[in-house]
């Protein structure tokens, strides 16, 4: 049998050689003590039995405090968290449509002190942004460990299903011990509570702004666009030409004919024949001339006008707590954001890249973040939540990339219009991070090739000159967009973190993967590819290797980086996985989690080879064949793996059961790491990184200690000879608890007889400051 358990940050007190010093731990089987365990958080019982209970109490200064609840062992070996899967659906277009279980996350929704889990359901219509047609309801349900279905939040059928759609920011940003749930909502967005015997207990639709609804707005709305909508909605827009602000300003052609590259045969403004006429020549002629792909004719299923909502929940009941306008709003559907000029035609895409996480940006209370695109105007906005309003604590708007004609017109890779901002545009990655990468103690955003400071300014944005072989030698040009980041203390040799990017600019993009330097932007090494290099990942793979490994690949694995060391070095021209990496192993080394599609997932160590195949599971979300979650969610410090069972009844926890010597806290008590975690299920799921080196070469002094070391007032023994009155005089320390002959005793005076010991045991947070007494044993004379 094998147990572990969590050394939590408000236990431990700082570096040994193979781990964190903390408690010790006494384990009970069945009632009965079978062992001490002071080097790990887990045992392994060779003499266990599939239906013994087992227990693990803590001991600090030789004082074994209470004990853990009783468990058992999973009897396959995983547990299976059932899930209640959506009914399946019908499209407006006619087109069937079944869920399976997504994304998740964690948090402790109802201050139980454990976690509560959480669950996106995609449709099996889901899209990427720059794919046409219509997609299901997107739903996401909290759940107990148990099963228990707590809220399902229904986004109705204004929201549309997909990766760059729905990121969900579950965590307790007010620190009432209680966690929220943040995500963007539309009209037609409503919570559902059930009761424990799964009947439903409440429900009811966000609040609309006032605004909105003497507006005409309502919950029966429903904005996703046929094919004849779109044409409709071209027809206006055309209508609309001579007044559009950058045609007022003569930015952009005074006529559509201009802009299309034909002869002017209309009066402006344009009558709704004109505009007609010329949306039929926009979308037969010119549309396609510019590509193949370009069939508008079929444009349907996006959602390009209606209002956005930014919702905040109440994480047990999913009871909405405040609704406000999302910020900023699209404005249109894509035309100022770039989606028309190139020669792929792709209204509501850019526009609707939407991105989220958690920072710490005041260095103690977690912030919500969320962000709108990436490849022209880049937007983040910051909130605070007090438990009863959000407060905005910084916007960044980089402004819209100028154009001189929306139809055609290459916006990537321009400054915005924005004095402060304008620099990082198409900086930014599918993710971001939140990492203290200046040292300050307070968390920036990382936003791909672009961090923003904790005050909403920006740190930098990373430029360099292009190679000989590139689009441009000798030009200077943003690192650009790319698919892959990872934030971390990548090199132990250098101070501070680094940053793992992979670039898709090709000849127009200096580096195809690069190595920065977090807290200025400095490329420390790279390469550079000419070609969309689509993959990176980040790990410990080799513990021959001084730091962790990087490695890089472009798409289908073709003309890859080689497994390189934190200096750039080749390794090899081998390399591992690049869908999710896991820290499974009991020797604080990385492995991959491979498959995509119906394949079974698996985990994989670069030396060893396949540890776990997670049969009758899958991963999610196409070839990039990530997990639903991999985090430190239950026993040691280790990582957990959790997917989706193949018909997505159930929500599958995979732990590792590797007998360790490393006692390490547990890593939901890093704040980074507890915010990347948060932030994983957005968009291209990224791993989530400590802010130390989490490595088999790690230094352990490195480790964040949280606990406050003081030295515990000592008691007053008073010895009256002769006497029944002998005393034990307890002091009110708030720090510590004070145990007399090993029970709690309380502030002030107890009789004491013969030989007498006291302890003073720490309270959580706290810990003994170095030489200090902790315990006094005094003889009282009869």
């Amino acid at each position: 049998m094998f147990l572990s358990w969590r050394l939590l940050g408000s236990e431990a007190t700082g570096a040994t050689g193979t781990g964190m010093a903390g408690p010790d731990f006494a384990v009970y089987r069945d009632g009965e003590r079978i062992a001490t365990v002071t080097d790990s958080t887990d045992h392994v019982d060779a003499e266990g039995s599939a239906t013994a209970e087992y227990a693990v109490a803590p001991i600090v200064n030789g004082i074994e405090l209470e004990a853990s609840a009783a468990t058992s062992a999973w009897a396959d070996g995983y547990h299976d968290l059932p899930l209640q899967k959506p009914a399946d659906g019908v499209t407006p277009a006619g087109e069937a449509f079944t869920y399976s279980a997504n994304d998740a996350s964690v948090a402790d929704v109802d201050g139980d002190g454990a976690y509560e889990f959480q669950v996106k359901w995609d449709p099996s219509n889901s899209k990427d942004v720059s794919q046409k047609g219509y997609t299901g309801t997107v739903y996401l349900d909290t759940y107990e460990l148990d099963g228990t279905l707590l809220n399902r939040i229904d986004l109705g059928v204004n929201i549309r299903a997909g990766a760059h759609y729905t990121q969900f920011m579950t965590y307790d940003f007010d620190g009432d011990g209680r966690a929220e749930t943040m995500l963007k909502t539309a009209p037609g967005t409503k919570s559902v509570a059930y009761d424990s015997d799964g009947t439903v207990a409440a429900e009811a639709f966000i609040t609309m702004p006032e605004a909105d609804v003497e507006a005409g707005y309502s919950h029966d709305d429903d904005y996703r666009m046929s094919a004849d909508d779109y044409r409709d909605h071209l027809v206006q827009m055309f209508q609309g030409w001579s007044e559009h602000p950058e045609v007022v300003s003569g930015n952009w052609p005074a006529t559509l004919e201009e802009a299309f590259g034909i002869p002017v045969v209309h009066e402006y403004p344009l009558s709704e024949a004109g505009a007609e006429e010329l949306v039929d020549h926009f979308i037969d002629v010119y549309a396609p001339s510019r590509s193949s792909r370009n069939d508008l004719t079929t444009f349907e299923g996006f959602i390009v006008d209606g209002p956005e909502y930014l919702t905040v929940f109440d994480g047990e009941t999913g009871q909405e707590l405040q609704t406000i306008p999302y910020k900023p709003g699209r404005g249109d559907d894509g035309l100022l954001w770039g989606d028309y000029a190139m020669s792929r035609i792709e209204p509501g895409n850019r526009v609707d890249r939407f991105l989220a996480g958690v920072a710490y940006l005041d260095g103690e209370r977690p912030s919500a973040v969320f962000a709108r695109g990436y490849y022209t105007r880049t937007t983040m906005v910051a909130y605070d939540w007090d438990g009863e309003a959000l407060s905005e604590r910084f916007f960044v708007d980089s402004g819209h990339a100028p154009m001189s004609n929306p139809f055609n017109d290459s916006p990537h890779g321009v400054d915005g219009t924005d004095p402060e901002y304008g620099g990082i545009t198409t900086q930014g990655f599918h993710s971001l991070s939140a990492a203290d990468v200046d040292g300050d103690g307070k968390h920036e955003i990382v936003y791909g090739a672009a961090t923003i400071d904790d005050d909403g300014t920006v740190l930098y944005s990373s430029y360099d000159v292009l190679p000989a072989g590139s689009a441009a030698p000798g030009s200077l040009a943003r690192l650009g967009h790319g698919d892959a980041m990872h934030v971390t203390d990548i090199d132990p040799s250098r101070p501070g973190l680094e940053i793992w990017t992979v670039h898709e600019g090709g000849a127009w993009a200096p580096y195809g993967s690069v190595m920065r330097d977090a807290a200025t932007g400095e490329v420390l090494f790279g390469a550079y590819s000419g070609r969309d290099t689509g993959r990176g990942m980040i790990g410990d793979v080799r513990a021959d290797v001084a730091g962790t490994e990087v490695w890089a690949s472009m798409p289908g694995g073709t003309d890859a980086s080689g497994l390189l060391s934190t200096g750039g070095d080749i390794l090899s021209a081998a390399t591992p996985g690049t869908n999710m990496s896991i820290r499974w192993s009991a020797d604080l080394t990385t492995q991959i989690v491979n498959g995509s599609g119906n394949a079974t997932p698996t985990i994989d160590d670069w030396t060893r080879g396949t540890l776990l195949a997670a049969e009758g599971t899958r991963t999610n979300n196409g070839t990039k064949g990530t997990p639903s979650l991999v985090a430190d969610v239950l026993g040691d410090w280790r990582e957990e793996l959790l997917v989706r069972t193949a018909d997505s009844t159930a929500l599958r926890i995979f732990t590792s059961t590797e007998d360790t010597g490393h006692k390490l806290t547990t890593l939901m008590h890093d704040p980074q790491y507890r915010a990347e975690v948060a932030r994983q299920n957005t968009t291209y799921n990224q791993p989530s990184y400590t802010s130390y080196h989490l490595a088999s070469d790690m230094d352990f002094a490195k480790v964040p200690v949280l606990t406050t070391p003081s030295a515990p007032i000592g008691p007053k023994f008073k010895d009256r000879p002769g006497t029944d009155h002998d005393e034990v005089q307890i002091p009110h320390d708030p720090a510590f608890r004070y145990y007399v002959d090993g029970e709690l005793a309380e502030k002030g005076k107890s009789a004491g007889e013969g030989e007498v010991t006291v302890v003073a045991v720490p309270v959580a947070w706290s810990s003994t400051a170095d030489g200090a007494d902790a315990e006094w044993t005094v003889v009282f004379d009869d």
